[in-house]
């Protein structure tokens, strides 16, 4: 909303579909509070709605995997911060662009906890080296795989949520 005001906006949109309602999203009460609009949940649209819509206006990104925002990589209470952010966000499209194509990294203080598809865990152990070396240069102190592997929403355990 800070933005909003600096940039002269008359609004704030954000991309909320029907199907996030189902699951834990606590920065939905900001949302709330602050006013922000999101047109897909005033429209009743669903996830895979605005893939087909996607597609039927040639968007290339139709087909590309979900990815929740980047806080969603920090544990519930631990502060975010914009650098924190920067080496998540650095760390997966490393993994990227290494060929994971469904990959997390979770920040946990100074440890780097990778999530990726069980299948894909022996290619990170391949390029296991060269991950960590990277990560290690990002800022993180250690570089954990989860062996549990990808599972969307993992942060909310703890808070009654797996």
């Amino acid at each position: 909303v800070k933005m909003k005001d600096a940039l002269g906006f008359d609004a704030v949109f954000e991309g909320s579909n029907l199907d996030d309602l189902s699951d834990f999203r606590p920065g939905r009460k900001a949302v709330e509070e602050r006013g922000v609009i999101s047109p897909l949940l005033i429209a009743g649209i669903t996830k895979s709605e605005v893939r087909e819509l996607s597609k039927k206006y040639n968007l290339p990104t139709y087909n590309k995997p979900s990815k929740a925002c980047l806080a969603s990589r920090i544990p519930y209470g631990q502060a975010i911060s914009v650098e924190t952010l920067k080496k998540i966000d650095s760390a997966e499209i490393y993994l990227e662009s290494l060929g994971f194509s469904v990959v997390r990294v979770r920040a946990h203080g100074d440890v780097a906890r990778i999530e990726v598809k069980g299948e894909d865990f022996s290619r990170v152990l391949e390029l296991k080296d060269n991950i960590v070396n990277y990560l290690l240069k990002l800022g993180f102190n250690y570089v954990t795989l989860d062996l549990e592997g990808f599972r969307s929403g993992s942060m909310n355990r703890g808070i009654g949520e797996t």
